[in-house]
């Protein structure tokens, strides 16, 4: 059998609008869908062009690759960094989004360090205290005990789940176990 090679031909602009919003956002998203008319983040191109050029990206080892309910996610490595910043000649200055640390917001509250204590659940706060409960013992208060009481007997009667039919029929009956009348 004759294997038949088929290359895809990407026009250069396309290729760069492509590569620019990778470099720029750190990351690429793509449905799987190779006819989509558009790319929703990038207009100009059609979904299978991006694809495709991510696919080669990632057969060079310059992109990370993960594929999740019917969408791929690609992630930009160092060496994907350089040879886009070296094929869109960026400067070295100008960093991918994911690289930037983002600055602190305004009306943002920031939390103490060193674990913050929860309002009713010990002193020290983390996650030991809080599986502990609230102060004072039990959730019923200090006197009063957890779990089931020590006149607790649990009944098990056959019918449900597996193996039992749930209709009282015997083992030799045909239709038995199966949960349902005959």
């Amino acid at each position: 059998p004759e294997v038949i090679h088929s290359t895809m031909l990407i026009q250069k602009k396309t290729r760069q609008a492509i590569y620019r919003h990778l470099f720029k956002e750190g990351v690429m998203v793509a449905e799987k869908d190779f006819n989509a008319p558009k790319h929703p983040e990038l207009e100009e191109c059609r979904n299978l062009e991006v694809i495709k050029s991510m696919q080669s990206l990632v057969s060079r080892g310059l992109v990370r690759e993960q594929f999740a309910w019917r969408h791929y996610y690609w992630y930009l490595t160092d060496e994907g960094i350089e040879y886009l910043r070296e094929y869109l000649h960026l400067p070295s200055e100008v960093v991918p989004d994911t690289l930037k640390r983002q600055a602190p917001k305004e009306g943002a509250a920031r939390r103490p360090a060193g674990g913050a204590s929860r309002p009713g659940y010990g002193g020290e706060g983390g996650r030991d205290s809080y599986r502990r409960g609230p102060p004072g013992g039990g959730f019923g208060g200090p006197d009063k005990k957890m779990g089931a009481g020590s006149d607790f007997k649990p009944e098990y009667r056959g019918g449900f789940g597996r193996g039992g039919s749930g209709f009282g029929g015997g083992e030799g009956r045909p239709g038995a176990g199966r949960g349902r009348p005959m």
